[in-house]
């Protein structure tokens, strides 16, 4: 929920001095670094990571540790993922019943490979936002550059400074634990109502946590509409009444300020509600509990996209883009080829290798890795973009991205889900490709993802 408030922030600008300060005033700030692991993983140059959790519990302003958090349940987790370019927000909501290593005890010094499997929501409850990070942290291998925790409570000043909040129900709901109850189709929520209504869990649909995260997905989707459609950023008088709600209601680390808070929502200004996308981390039952889950390993491909900042939206991802314009390198000036395979059958890599050499490519090499990730990735070092491209249109659908860890060679990581190699248009030699006898199997699983402008009811 504090999505909006960050993003938000940015016309803080607008605000007359002393409203600055008050709004500044509002947040409680701890101190969790000397708890977070010593080998934490690299922080990325360009995009930026958030953790956001949404809590029962507030700890006193000016607090300086993390003591008050321990104990508080954490309803909702959200990574939220800003790519390099500031064109495109990730919302990433991973479900609490999820069963993943955790440091035993939150002590994030014992070793990796020594860490239990425990419920993912633990975590908060054992040992506030630092066992979280750096339960994240371990199990997805992104750097978190930032924490918030969103109290309830402020999240429904939030709603109510809005005006209310437009959501769409195909049932009927009657939730005593939630004080909600709604009949089928579409209303206006105020901040009490929409509390109730993220919080419905098992008086509704299966009465999974997944079909709460899809409803919570939905009402964020109409904030960010409700607050694109009444202009909200050109409303002084409601925008403060968001902005002091949003502000009351959060937790964060020492370093997001809220003038922090202020140039990232400015990084982000112009990225539109199409470009916002909601997903949830690909689970499935844990085999020894029936009533929890367990991350799939398209949960893996997920979060390397996020590592390798890419879009994780269908309509991105399905495009294929090795060759939007003509080529402008010959197959014999392409450096160092190496195919490496990524899908675990036998061969695949010497059977595409043999389909670039037959093409005029003079120097091809294969290797393989036990990494899997669906389609194929072009990686190319400064300077070889365009050689780059004249390889990535050998294998439809492929991605192209610099890197400096390939030396000076192109490296070819084809994975499950990825076709036949194809003719290049520039292609030398009159040889035929060699039909092909390997094929990658099919790829692991889709990332399914909802965008803010999608109808509220879909």
């Amino acid at each position: 929920m504090a999505l909006v408030a960050t993003v938000f922030v940015v016309v803080l600008a607008l605000v007359a001095g002393s409203a600055w300060w008050r709004l500044q005033g509002n947040i409680s700030r701890i101190d969790v670094s000397g708890d977070l692991a010593t080998d934490r993983p690299t922080a990325a140059a360009g995009p930026l990571n958030i953790l956001l959790i949404g809590s029962d519990t507030r700890v006193e302003q000016d607090a300086t540790d993390a003591e008050d958090l321990v104990g508080a349940r954490s309803d909702t987790t959200l990574v939220v993922h800003l790519s390099a370019d500031r064109s495109e927000v990730t919302v990433v909501s991973i479900p609490r019943d999820s069963m993943v290593r955790m440091p035993p005890n939150c002590d994030a010094s014992v070793p990796k490979d020594e860490w239990p499997v425990q419920q993912f929501n633990a975590a908060f409850s054992l040992g506030g936002p630092a066992c979280l990070i750096n339960t994240v942290e371990a199990d997805t291998g992104l750097y978190l550059n930032h924490f918030a925790v969103v109290d309830f409570t402020g999240f429904k000043g939030m709603v109510d400074a809005l005006g209310g909040v437009p959501v769409c129900t195909p049932v009927a709901i009657d939730d005593e634990k939630a004080h909600l109850k709604l009949a089928a189709g579409t209303h206006v929520l105020n901040g009490t109502q929409a509390l109730g209504y993220v919080r419905v869990r098992y008086t509704e649909g299966d009465g999974s946590d997944l079909g709460r995260i899809e409803r919570q997905q939905a009402f964020l989707s109409s904030v960010v509409q409700e607050a694109t459609r009444t202009s909200l950023l050109l409303r002084p008088d409601k925008l403060y009444g968001f902005l002091d709600a949003a502000t009351k209601a959060l937790t964060t680390d020492k370093q997001l300020s809220v003038g922090t808070m202020k140039d990232i929502a400015t990084s982000v200004k112009d990225v539109g509600v199409e470009n916002v996308a909601f997903v949830t981390v690909p689970v499935r039952t844990y085999p020894e509990d029936p009533n929890r889950v367990e991350w799939t390993e398209a949960a893996d491909t997920l979060w390397q996209a996020l590592l390798d900042d890419e879009s994780v939206t269908k309509k991105t991802t399905s495009t294929p883009t090795a060759s939007a314009k003509a080529l402008t390198v010959s197959p014999a000036d392409v450096p160092e080829v190496v195919i490496v395979n990524g899908t675990g059958v036998d061969g695949l890599a010497g059977q595409d290798a043999e389909m670039l050499r037959v093409q005029g490519f003079p120097q091809v090499l294969t290797g393989t890795t036990d990494e899997r990730r669906d389609g194929v990735l072009v990686e190319y070092p400064p300077g070889q973009k365009e050689a780059a491209r004249t390889v990535a249109a050998a294998f439809p659908g492929a991605r192209l991205k610099r890197s400096s860890d390939t030396g000076s060679s192109i490296r070819v990581t084809v994975g499950p889900g990825s076709k036949a190699v194809v003719e290049v248009p520039n292609r030398l030699g009159s040889d035929p490709v060699p039909s092909p006898s390997i094929t990658a199997p099919a790829a692991q699983s889709s990332i399914e993802a909802r965008t803010a402008d999608e109808d509220i009811c879909s």
